[in-house]
């Protein structure tokens, strides 16, 4: 992997501190509670993708 792509644990801290300044501290829980709903759809519609897929193969081999 390309170096100039990896975050590091300082760039981190420093995202960390930016999204504090914008948002403030009572709003992160509602970002990342978003966040989490989001990437949870996200992960059950891959899920539902790879099942139609897998039905789909086992159709054509019966």
């Amino acid at each position: 992997m390309n170096m100039a792509y990896m975050i590091g644990t300082t760039e981190l801290l420093v995202i960390g501190l930016v999204v504090l300044l914008f948002f403030g501290g009572k709003k992160i829980p509602e970002l990342m509670k978003g966040l989490g709903k989001g990437v949870k759809s996200f992960k059950d519609g891959m899920n539902g993708v790879g099942e139609e897929i897998k039905d789909e193969t086992e159709e054509k081999e019966n």
